[in-house]
């Protein structure tokens, strides 16, 4: 089996934990999916992640997930742009996800940054999914 999509991935892990209220999820490792979770930290939808190495070159990242009153802080998570058909935004046409509740994770020429962090640096990139 191939593996072609690592955000693909670590999102359907994350959405696939949250739905039986798991504490922690283990994900592959790589820089992209590092940086989305980055962005969840910083914008709260995680409690954090920490990098474990399996042998050497092999690692994995646990993530710590958060949850408010039983419930999970993120409720949809959604890949926009994929690997056949990539999804570039200029910052001015760059949509706010549910009317501002939600965000949207952005790669730029300036790093991974949540669509407030590109609307305020005033870059657009490609958008790699969309939280709420």
């Amino acid at each position: 089996m191939s593996f072609c999509d690592p955000v693909s991935d670590a999102l359907t892990r994350i959405r696939n934990a949250t739905m039986i209220n798991k504490k922690k999820v283990r994900l592959r490792a790589s820089k992209m999916v590092a940086g989305v979770l980055d962005v969840m930290q910083r914008e709260g939808y995680i409690h954090g992640y920490e990098t474990i190495s399996i042998r050497p070159g092999v690692s994995e990242i646990q993530v710590k997930l958060k949850y408010y009153a039983g419930k999970p802080v993120i409720n949809t998570v959604t890949r926009v742009s994929k690997p056949g058909c990539r999804h570039f935004s200029q910052i001015k046409l760059l949509k706010k996800v549910d009317n501002g509740l939600g965000i949207s994770v952005v790669s730029t020429s300036k790093g991974i940054l949540s669509d407030l962090e590109a609307r305020q640096q005033n870059v657009g990139g490609e958008v790699l999914c969309t939280l709420n």
